[in-house]
Parts: C-alpha cells; sequence; structure tokens
C-alpha cells in the first residue's frame, strides 16, 4: 500500500485545512483504493474507498473495530460521551435506551410537531428574491429538533444560543483534527479552554430546560419525556450529565447533516427544473391540509422526493469519511490491519466511483427507484452501516420529505449558481446556497 509521507501532508497543510476532499480524491486516483498517509512521526493513517474494505469493517467484521479518538476524545469533550461519540458497553446500554425514541410508532406522534415546526420556518423565505437557504435551513432542522425534544414555545433563545455554541465549537475541532501538529499551541494559547467553556454553557442550558420540565410535573409526549423515562437493567434513570450527553448528541446530528442534504436537495431541483416539476406533480396529489390524511402515510406515499434525497445524499453525504480504529489485529485481502490502526472510509469517494455509478457527478433520482436501489446498496452509506448506522436516519428523512413538499407545493425554485462550493467540517456542508424562489 503507498505511503504518503509527512512532507506531503505538510506541503498541502493550507489546502488541506480548507477542503481536504481533493487532496484525498488526487492520492485515491494515484495510488489506488487505498492508501496510507504519515500524519505525524508516530501515527499512520490508512485512507480507503473500497466497497468491500468499508463493508468488511462496518458489517461483516464491526467487532473488531470501534469509533476512534476522534470521536470519542476529541468530539466527546466538545459533546459528552452520547450514542455517537461511545464505544463497547457504554455504547450498547445507551442505543438500547436511545432506539425506542425513533421507532417509527413514536415518530408518528411527531409528525404533526414536524410539520409545524417546518411550516414556521418557512414563513422567512422572501419570494422573488436570491438568498442564501441553508443559513435558512440549518434554522429549520433546530427547531424541529428542539420542538420535537422539548415541544416548548419559550425555548427560541436559548436554542439560539445552543446553536451558536454547536457552530463554533464545531469549528475550532475542525482545526484541531487537521493541524493535529498544533494541538500543543491551541492548549497553550488557551483557545481549547475558551471552547471548552462555551461547550460548559450549553450543557449548562440544557440542564436548565431538563429541571424545568421536572419541575413542571408535566408530561408532553415529546423525545426529552422518552429520556426521562429511560431506564437501565437495575431500574435507575440516565444521571443528568448522560442525559445532557444524549440531547446533544441528538441535536449535533441531528439538526446539521438535515440542514446541508435539505440545502444541496433544493440545489440540485433548482439545477434540475424537469425533475423538480415531476416532484410538484406528485407533491400535488397528496393534500397534507386534510385532516383525515395520515401525515405518516402522506409521507410514505411522496417516493420521488425521497428519491430526489437519496440521490442528495450519494452526491453529497454527510458524514463523508467515517472512523474506525482497529481493536485487535485483522486483515482484509492481502491489507494489514494491525490493531490500533485508525482508517478513515471514504464515503464521498465512494458514493462518486465511476466503477459503481453510471454517470456518477449527476444528479439521477431515478438510482434509488425499486428497480435500482438493490444494486447500489454495496457502495452507498448515507446514514453508515452495520449495528452503528445513525439511529435518527427515520425522523431525518422524514423531515426532510415534509420541508421539501411543502417548499416544491409553493414555489418554483431557481438558481444563478452554477456548482455549490462545499465545506467539509465535521459533516459535509455547502458554502452558500443562493436560491430563487417564485410562488406557483
Amino acid at each position: 500500500m503507498k505511503l504518503v509521507s509527512r512532507f506531503q501532508v505538510l506541503k498541502n497543510a493550507r489546502r488541506i485545512l480548507k477542503n481536504p476532499l481533493p487532496f484525498h480524491h488526487e492520492n485515491f486516483e494515484a495510488h489506488g483504493d487505498s492508501f496510507k498517509v504519515q500524519l505525524t512521526t508516530k501515527e499512520t493513517v490508512i485512507f480507503t474507498r473500497s466497497p468491500g474494505l468499508i463493508r468488511h469493517i462496518l458489517q461483516k467484521s464491526h467487532r473488531k473495530f470501534e469509533k476512534s479518538p476522534l470521536q470519542t476524545v476529541d468530539l466527546a469533550k466538545y459533546i459528552g460521551h452520547g450514542i455517537l461519540t461511545s464505544n463497547g458497553e457504554h455504547w450498547r446500554t445507551h442505543r438500547r435506551m436511545v432506539q425506542p425514541a425513533f421507532h417509527k410508532k413514536k415518530l408518528h406522534n411527531l409528525m404533526g410537531v414536524i410539520r409545524e415546526a417546518i411550516r414556521f420556518e418557512l414563513q422567512r423565505i422572501k419570494p422573488n428574491i436570491e438568498q442564501d437557504i441553508f443559513p435558512l435551513m440549518g434554522d429549520l432542522a433546530f427547531q424541529v429538533v428542539a420542538k420535537s425534544l422539548f415541544s416548548s414555545a419559550d425555548i427560541r433563545e436559548r436554542m439560539s444560543k445552543l446553536q451558536h455554541i454547536t457552530e463554533v465549537n464545531q469549528k475550532m475541532l475542525i482545526k484541531e483534527m487537521r493541524q493535529p501538529y498544533l494541538r500543543w499551541w491551541y492548549g497553550l494559547n488557551g483557545k481549547i479552554d475558551k471552547h471548552l467553556a462555551l461547550a460548559k454553557d450549553g450543557q449548562n442550558l440544557l440542564l436548565e430546560i431538563i429541571e424545568e420540565r421536572r419541575t413542571s410535573g408535566q408530561e408532553k409526549d415529546d423525545l426529552l419525556d422518552m429520556l426521562l423515562k429511560a431506564r437501565y437493567e437495575d431500574g435507575s434513570p440516565m444521571s443528568d450529565k448522560q442525559l445532557i450527553d444524549e440531547v446533544l448528541i441528538l441535536f449535533t446530528a441531528g439538526h446539521e447533516t438535515t440542514a446541508n442534504v435539505l440545502s444541496f436537495t433544493l440545489f440540485l431541483l433548482a439545477k434540475n427544473p424537469e425533475i423538480q416539476e415531476q416532484v410538484f406533480q406528485q407533491v400535488s396529489e397528496v393534500n397534507f391540509e386534510d385532516s383525515t390524511i395520515d401525515l405518516m402515510q402522506g409521507v410514505m406515499q411522496l417516493q420521488l422526493v425521497k428519491q430526489c434525497l437519496e440521490e442528495a445524499l450519494r452526491l453529497y453525504p454527510p458524514a463523508y469519511v467515517i472512523d474506525r480504529i482497529a481493536i485487535e489485529n485483522d486483515s482484509f485481502e492481502g491489507i494489514s490491519l494491525p490493531k490500533d490502526t485508525l482508517i478513515l472510509m471514504s464515503v464521498y469517494e465512494l458514493h462518486r466511483y465511476a466503477e459503481f455509478w453510471e454517470k456518477p457527478s449527476e444528479f439521477i433520482p431515478s438510482r434509488f427507484n425499486d428497480t435500482h436501489k438493490k444494486d447500489n446498496s454495496d457502495y452507498y452509506y448515507p446514514f453508515g452501516a452495520g449495528p452503528r448506522m445513525c439511529v435518527g436516519n427515520n425522523f431525518a428523512m422524514f423531515e426532510m420529505i415534509l420541508a421539501v413538499a411543502e417548499i416544491v407545493r409553493t414555489y418554483k425554485i431557481k438558481t444563478s449558481l452554477e456548482k455549490v462550493e462545499i465545506n467539509p467540517l465535521i459533516s459535509l456542508k455547502p458554502k452558500s446556497v443562493p436560491l430563487l424562489f417564485e410562488e406557483r
């Protein structure tokens, strides 16, 4: 396996900090589906876009791998040890406790809340004026999570503060991850301490909301109620710290990925008016204003909307790289994976690999119709795979279908942008998405 030297990493440090994906692509094209990168004098990382190796790590031999310190240490110091940032028995226990909050029956009861939050945020669209839709989608997704968790009308200001904290801490974390040779300096100059203090402010804010719920004695049948009622095998509830960690994970993962995918999808529909018109025709056949219509059943009828979102997830996967570390010696088709090896799996590269996808750079939602979808399963990981697949994937998909349906039902979407510029942070974001909305 080809080794990319530390000198090459340092030589490209500025562009890697801005966007590492072109550097990854150049090395995949030059060295094949897997290569090594020397990050520090002691740390070597395997990068791969091999579907076989990715499937081996995430599914077939998943017990030999776990989340790396990139998440369980670096990310966890800002958002706590929830199900996204933990391993082993701690992860298994809390996954079992959180999972019921996302069963379809529970989501069914939340559909009205989700739609109400979406419609409220969409009132901010200004017709006939091109505007960057990405911040609006961020606010929309954040408020959907907030309403689903807390179902309270008086937390908007506190949620805006929490949103700001998560965003600035993420930018700091990206610097630490992409410039590991400067971590000593970030510690020395106080930047890390500053951001840890911000994280503590966010935790205190959530504790305040949780205490208010307990004091009120009210049951709201929201996600917070589910977490408050969750019990360990000995009958004890989660500690306040663990509860806060799980809530922070739901906010961080739940709103950010949704905002990204919605922004990319709306851009792709703006660039493909024929497909947008087909979506409008399908959406027009489902009347969500009819009180006799079951919202979840209505959403499930919008298969073309779902396919558009799935294709956007292929082109712009939020989890563009998945990390794992070997916890015992392993190998795959001649590739040695010794214990403590860090593997970074490029979902972005796999989703655009011409060997597996016809016209990989084009927006073709029909790839995900019933006829073709099963053919893509080995090359498509928008929510991860195996036991650690995203617990909120159904929640996210229902929310996104509703949001796209509400927008396309009301507006024709256009854009002057030729190509959206990506911004790979913890998740794959767009830089900006200027769109124009014409009322139908």
